[in-house]
């Protein structure tokens, strides 16, 4: 079938890739002509992915209106605060009957919505409509080939089932989900995580300090999903511990990379300038902190990170914090 990804960084251009293996016609739009002029000539995407070879049967344009006319399935791979702007800019371009599959984890900051609501929302289309492709994904590991795991998750088992055999092939398995809320606020919240672990790694602590991060922070990760109404069993899945473990594991990842710059050095401007693609646990930290505050639920690891990232304390001052909070029984708090 043909399908249409919008975003050529690393994620979109992989889903491309992925999509194409999975023997499927696909356009990929991205916004810089000469990205598109390299994969249509060379079959790369140096900027993103490096000297990797891109299927030859993959095609790029940088008109939106093609994109969005080319096909009735469109794959967002775009950073989660400019999704609202360029929906509004792309709709006039989406056929009435567009199947949207989203890859955007995050939280939008001025409405704190999850993606698919923003989604349906701008596109006035039924949630039915919409899916979510989420998991343990680092982008150069399945560029790469190497095997892995995602869940679609939609409110229709059929779209979910759909979006699962669009997407799986030899190297890339897809489970299924109607869990849309679970698996959007565990892979927007595993992003924070993340950067705790890596400001925890810049400071010079090892294992046992990462192991402490990951647990709680999945345990505060699991209680914001279920005041929303979430399964809890998705965050001991693919889109929950998965997703953290993979996230808060790998140095592939941006947001662990961001952080341990920022425990290093104590600068978010330095960390910037190192880390200088989209970090969606920056910009999602706060958004998720007031959807815990709205519930009434204590996320302390979550709260630390979006105030060193605000500049209101120093990665030093947030573990000392950290460490002086009352414990209890693991499993009630």
């Amino acid at each position: 079938m043909k399908v249409s990804v919008l975003g050529a960084g690393q994620w979109g251009t992989t889903l491309a890739q992925v999509l194409c293996d999975s023997g499927h016609e696909v356009l990929l739009w991205a916004r810089n002509s000469a990205t598109v002029n390299e994969i249509n000539s060379i079959h790369k995407n140096s900027k993103a992915l490096g000297v990797h070879k891109l299927p030859d049967q993959l095609r790029a344009t940088s008109s939106i209106e093609e994109a969005c006319s080319f096909s009735t399935v469109i794959v967002l791979a775009i950073p989660a605060q400019t999704l609202r702007t360029n929906l509004f800019d792309w709709k006039k371009f989406l056929p009435k009957d567009v199947e949207v599959i989203s890859s955007i984890k995050g939280i939008e900051l001025s409405t704190h919505l999850r993606m698919s609501e923003v989604i349906c929302g701008v596109l006035d289309i039924p949630r039915e409509q919409v899916a979510i492709l989420t998991g343990p994904n680092l982008a150069k590991e399945i560029a790469l080939r190497q095997p892995a795991g995602a869940v679609a998750a939609s409110l229709s088992q059929a779209m979910a089932d759909k979006v699962a055999s669009i997407f799986g092939n030899s190297y890339f398995r897809v489970y299924t989900s109607t869990d849309v809320i679970g698996c959007e606020l565990g892979s927007a919240a595993k992003n924070v995580i993340a950067l705790a672990v890596g400001i925890s790694l810049g400071m010079g602590y090892g294992e046992n300090t990462q192991s402490l991060v990951i647990t709680r922070g999945l345990n505060e990760l699991t209680r914001l999903g279920m005041a929303y109404g979430a399964s809890p069993m998705t965050f001991v899945g693919l889109a929950g511990v998965g997703d953290l473990l993979a996230t808060c594991g790998s140095p592939l990842s941006r947001n662990r990379s961001f952080g341990e710059v920022l425990g290093r050095t104590g600068s978010m401007e330095r960390a910037q300038k190192e880390i200088t693609s989209t970090v969606e646990g920056v910009s999602t930290a706060s958004a998720i902190l007031e959807l815990a505050t709205s519930k009434n639920i204590d996320v302390p690891i979550m709260s630390a990170v979006a105030a060193v990232v605000h500049n209101t304390i120093s990665p030093e001052e947030a573990m000392i914090g950290l460490m002086k909070i009352t414990t209890g029984a693991e499993n009630e708090s």
